[in-house]
This record gives C-alpha cells, sequence and structure tokens, in this order.
C-alpha cells in the first residue's frame, strides 16, 4: 500500500493574491474548481461540494485546518458514507512575478480500496486542476 502523500507543483504567471483570492473565493472558485456554496478561509469552518467520477456523485465533507493568508491552505477531506480522511494543503511561493502551488493530499490509503478512490483518479484530477483548469483562470 502506497502511503506516500500526493505532491503536485505548479507555476503561473500571477501575483500571490491573485492565485490566493482563486483558492478562497467561492465565486472564483466556482470558475475553475467545484462549485462550492459557502466557502470562508477560516479554521474551523466546514465546507462540502459535489464531484463525480464515471457517474458516481460523491459528497466531499470538509474543515479548514489552517490558515495562512496568501501562503497555505489545509483542509480535510473525506466522503460521506465512506471510511477514511484525507488532508489537502495549498502552499503558495511568491517568484516575483510568478507564483508557485504545490499542493500536497496526504491520507490517500485512508480510503476504501475501490477504483473510485484509487490512487492514479487523484492524480489525474489534481493534474488535471493545476495544470489546466487553475492555470486558464488564473492566466
Amino acid at each position: 500500500m502506497n502511503t506516500e502523500p500526493f505532491v503536485i507543483e505548479r507555476s503561473y504567471k500571477a501575483p500571490v493574491e491573485r492565485v490566493w483570492k482563486a483558492l478562497t473565493d467561492k465565486e472564483s472558485m466556482k470558475q475553475w474548481y467545484f462549485d462550492i456554496k459557502d466557502f470562508k478561509p477560516e479554521v474551523g469552518f466546514e465546507f462540502h461540494f459535489t464531484g463525480e467520477n464515471e457517474g458516481k456523485v460523491f459528497m466531499h465533507l470538509c474543515k479548514i485546518i489552517e490558515v495562512v493568508e496568501n501562503k497555505k491552505l489545509k483542509h480535510s477531506w473525506r466522503y460521506d458514507g465512506y471510511e477514511g480522511i484525507s488532508y489537502v494543503t495549498w502552499e503558495l511561493f511568491d517568484e516575483g512575478n510568478k507564483t508557485r502551488v504545490k499542493l500536497t493530499h496526504e491520507g490517500l490509503e485512508t480510503f476504501p480500496p475501490i477504483q473510485d478512490f484509487a490512487r492514479e483518479n487523484f492524480a489525474g484530477g489534481w493534474k488535471y486542476i493545476l495544470g489546466t483548469s487553475l492555470k486558464e483562470f488564473i492566466e
């Protein structure tokens, strides 16, 4: 069983404040991420959203754990009706006229061993989200 966290990094031609807003403003998030009804980058804030994989709809239940404005956002990530809990950490690095984003998704091995929760599904999803969806929105 692979217990290593999934990590992906991408750089964007945008100031860190713009990237932070994309990650924390629910109206911005709707355009590149998921349609989250309510979201506040505050420790303890709980939010949820639905996601689909091959016709199956999954309710994601999340809780904000850590917030460092313009630098770090960490939240739990679990699924309604399924065992397991994981954690997603977004880290932002100001590199002048660019921002580097490092996403770490740890705890994937705690989910049931079914194809919907396979590591390669998370990898594919995050690669698309950071490499295409967020990039197109920010740049």
